[in-house]
């Protein structure tokens, strides 16, 4: 079985991913919290690419063939001893080359340039000025012209190397530009990729399409269709497994795994007793009645709240979760007389984040995934059809396999399910509670028709009690916080601005109609840009 924990796991150079043969963008990933963003804004412009380690094998580079290749920003600095370097088959492909801020920096210092220390450091908004007309600026910047970006360096190239040119220049960054035209060769020392440069986008589809040559022709139907094939050239005649847990991942999995092998697919959903209200109810009648996909319903609340009495760090409960969910997948596959398969919903961003390409804290994200591989025992491959996408685009692809907008704009709900969400020990009591509360809160969205409109809500029940007055009576019971943000694919985001109104409609019904929750409170938290996790 293929070891999945590996960073050259993800240098996948199967040219057919995503749609027959195609143009492709490499990104070589130097340890940018926002690395991310780049493919997001690659991917939206309609041309495939891929997050690969900096240090990525330079043959696997070859064999996935990149239209153009783009040197991601880092944390390290060029002018220290071993800090990362692009590897030199980079600058022997002969395609062109894109390298943002750490990016821009090795690659002008690998060429020839210099990058030195600088006395003023620019994080935040800047101003430059734009030097020189360039492919990269048509139809966007014109010389002359001024533009805001976001800058976020300590170092700076202060000797281009030869070729170069400057394109254009910010107060602290002389360079802030630069372009060799003949080799096809950019360096920004700002971040085109996050929102707060706004004609970033532009810049990026600059390069992939009027630089690099791409076509944008990768398309959901593209995809697939390809992935059908894929499922197919794998599973051969063997028996999958997928474990459903309700949200939009695993359900548009199996959709597309079922499309393909048919009845070869029995779907394991397994109810740990920490769903919302409904959940159990709904994902057994959605995938028996309206797919007709094989289904098995173990309910095991008993055996995970059992495992999660007393147990108040997070992190412990997601690892024992995981741990209890692959233990009932195998007595289930034993039960029917076994599988060959393992089918799970795991995306694009898990597997980025479940490997830390420099030695970053990304290692610990998603520890409730089994994105790492699977123990030895259960002797089955994985089947991970969505591991190239992001969550937009796994919604998408529900909307392409024609499937209903209760499920495929369903807000995300992690594994852990409740267990994270309830702030102490997790308890049949506690859980109810909390389901309760959550409903009331999800069905006041929809009522106001603002579910579609917010990425994420949920409820939270807090470790402390409020002393407070209902009616006659002295109360001391629970607090629970509301959480709502919007995103769009959960990298970064934003509180929702609900009215005061709304607010005080949705704590009174709370108050009133859930015994043991006395008070309510509104959490206002951002995701800011690189924030890893926010659950």
């Amino acid at each position: 079985m293929a070891d999945h924990s590996s960073p050259e796991s993800l240098a996948t150079p199967d040219a057919s991913i995503g749609g027959g043969e195609m143009d492709k963008i490499l990104i070589l990933d130097f340890g940018s919290q926002v690395t991310q963003l780049i493919a997001r804004r690659v991917r939206e412009s309609g041309v495939y690419c891929e997050i690969w380690p900096f240090n990525a094998d330079p043959e696997r580079i070859r064999a996935f063939a990149p239209r153009g290749i783009i040197l991601s920003g880092g944390p390290a600095s060029v002018t220290e001893p071993g800090s990362p370097r692009a590897p030199d088959a980079v600058f022997a492909s002969g395609v062109p080359v894109l390298g943002i801020c750490y990016g821009q920096q090795t690659m002008c210092n690998q060429l020839g340039g210099v990058v030195e220390r600088s006395e003023h450091r620019e994080f935040g908004r800047a101003e430059i000025e734009v030097l020189e007309d360039s492919p990269l600026f048509e139809g966007v910047w014109a010389k002359g012209g001024r533009a805001t970006v976001w800058m976020s360096h300590g170092d700076r190239v202060t000797h281009l190397p030869p070729g170069f040119r400057v394109a254009a220049a910010s107060e602290a960054a002389p360079f802030a530009v630069c372009a060799n035209e003949q080799r096809h060769y950019y360096g920004t020392m700002f971040h085109p990729e996050v929102v707060h440069t706004p004609d970033g986008a532009a810049l990026l589809r600059n390069f992939t399409h009027r630089i690099a040559g791409c076509r944008g022709s990768w398309t959901m139907a593209a995809f697939r269709a390809a992935e059908i094939a894929k499922i197919r050239a794998q599973v051969g005649q063997g028996r999958v497994i997928c474990g459903l847990s309700g949200g939009v991942d695993s359900a548009v999995a199996a959709v597309l795994i079922h499309e393909a092998i048919g009845d070869q697919l029995t779907c394991i959903f397994v109810d740990h007793g920490l769903l919302r209200a409904g959940e159990a109810e709904q994902v057994v009648a959605t995938f028996r009645e309206r797919f007709n996909i094989r289904l098995v319903h173990r309910d095991a609340s008993d055996i995970f709240l059992g495992a999660l009495d007393g147990v108040t760090d997070p992190e412990v409960k997601r690892k024992t979760i995981g741990r209890l969910f692959i233990d009932v997948f195998d007595e289930e596959a034993h039960k029917l007389g076994g599988a060959d398969f393992l089918a799970q919903g795991t995306l694009y961003p898990d597997v980025i984040e479940s490997v830390s390409f420099t030695g970053g804290p990304s290692v610990t994200i998603k520890s409730h995934h089994n994105v790492g591989g699977l123990p030895e025992r259960m002797r089955m491959k994985l089947v991970e059809p969505l591991r190239e996408l992001f969550k937009d685009e796994v919604r998408e692809l529900g909307r392409e396999l024609g499937m209903p907008a209760d499920i495929v704009g369903r807000h995300p709900f992690p594994g852990p399910g409740l267990a994270i969400r309830i702030l102490g020990d997790v308890t049949r009591a506690s859980c109810d509670l909390l389901r309760r509360a959550d409903s009331i809160f999800i069905e006041e969205i929809r009522a106001a028709g603002l579910y579609d409109r917010i990425w994420q809500a949920f409820t939270v029940l807090l470790p402390v009690r409020s002393v407070g007055v209902m009616g006659d009576g002295r109360t001391y019971d629970q607090v629970c916080a509301l959480r709502a943000v919007t995103s769009t694919d959960g990298m970064t985001a934003d509180v929702y601005p609900f009215d005061i109104a709304f607010l005080g409609r949705v704590a009174s019904r709370i108050v009133n109609e859930v015994r043991g929750i006395s008070r309510v409170t509104y959490d206002l938290t951002s995701k800011p840009p690189g924030t890893i996790e926010w659950e």
